[in-house]
């Protein structure tokens, strides 16, 4: 048994709508990255080659790294919270939906 094509054409606009949402989380994530691979070159120690004969230390740049990406990510918090929310209530409109009208994603009976 298939849905019948109005719970077919609503099924897929709550998708369309989950992908929409996803989609900006995806966008978000990717400035984050976009904006950390920038900053790299300034998280590098400003010395060239060894010190004193010491090795740089790397996990100071990790370190710095993490704090940066803490950061950036901190700024974007409260959309990516309210955006992760909005993904979890679509993703549970669709699950319900689908109980409700006895249809499985690819259109098969459930």
């Amino acid at each position: 048994m298939t849905l019948p094509s109005q719970h077919r054409a609503e099924l897929l606009r709550m998708q369309e709508a989950r992908r929409h949402v996803q989609r900006q989380l995806d966008i978000i994530d990717r400035q984050i990255n976009r904006r950390m691979t920038a900053l790299i070159p300034q998280l590098r120690p400003r010395q060239s080659g060894y010190r004193c004969g010491r090795a740089p230390d790397a996990s100071a740049f990790l370190e710095r790294y993490r704090s940066q990406l803490a950061a950036l990510t901190a700024e974007r918090q409260p959309e990516i919270d309210a955006l992760t929310r909005k993904l979890a209530r679509q993703d549970f409109a669709i699950d319900r939906f689908l109980e409700r009208h006895g249809g499985c994603p690819d259109g098969r009976a459930a």
